[in-house]
C-alpha cells in the first residue's frame, strides 16, 4: 500500500483528523458506510453522486491505510469486494457528526439546495 501524503509532525490534533479526512468525498464514504453497513464498491459508488471510479478507489486505498476501512475480498467467480468501516472510521464518523449539523444548519438558513439522495443513481458521472 502506499504512504500517506503526511504522517506528522502535526500543529494540533485537528491537523492530524484533517490529514485523514482531506479530500472531497472520504467524509461522504465516511457517512455511507457508517449508514449502511458493508458496502460493494458499485453500491458506494451509486451512493456518492459525481464521484469517479477512480477517485473512489484512490480514496478507498488511502483509507484502508489509514485503518479506517477495511476491505475484504471473497475468492468467488466474480470476484466479491467489501468495504466496512473499523471502530477507528466509525469513531472519526462520529466525530464528524457536529460538522454535519452545521452544515445541514448552513444548508437550511441559507437556502442552498441539496441532492436528493434517491435521485443519485440518476445524476451524470464524471
Amino acid at each position: 500500500m502506499t504512504k500517506s501524503a503526511r504522517q506528522g509532525p502535526y500543529i494540533c490534533g485537528i491537523d492530524a483528523a484533517l490529514d485523514v479526512v482531506s479530500g472531497k468525498w472520504k467524509g461522504l464514504i465516511l457517512w455511507e458506510l457508517d449508514a449502511h453497513g458493508i458496502r460493494r464498491f458499485a453500491e458506494l459508488r451509486r451512493g456518492l453522486p459525481g464521484v469517479s471510479e477512480k477517485m473512489l478507489t484512490q480514496h478507498l486505498r488511502e483509507m484502508e491505510h489509514d485503518g479506517l476501512v477495511i476491505r475484504t475480498v471473497y475468492a468467488e467467480v466474480p470476484p466479491r469486494v467489501e468495504y466496512s468501516l473499523t471502530d477507528d472510521g466509525r469513531s472519526l464518523n462520529a466525530a464528524l457528526a457536529p460538522l454535519g449539523s452545521w452544515g445541514s444548519t448552513r444548508i437550511r438558513s441559507q437556502g442552498i439546495p441539496m441532492v436528493d439522495h434517491q435521485d443519485a443513481a440518476a445524476m451524470p458521472r464524471p
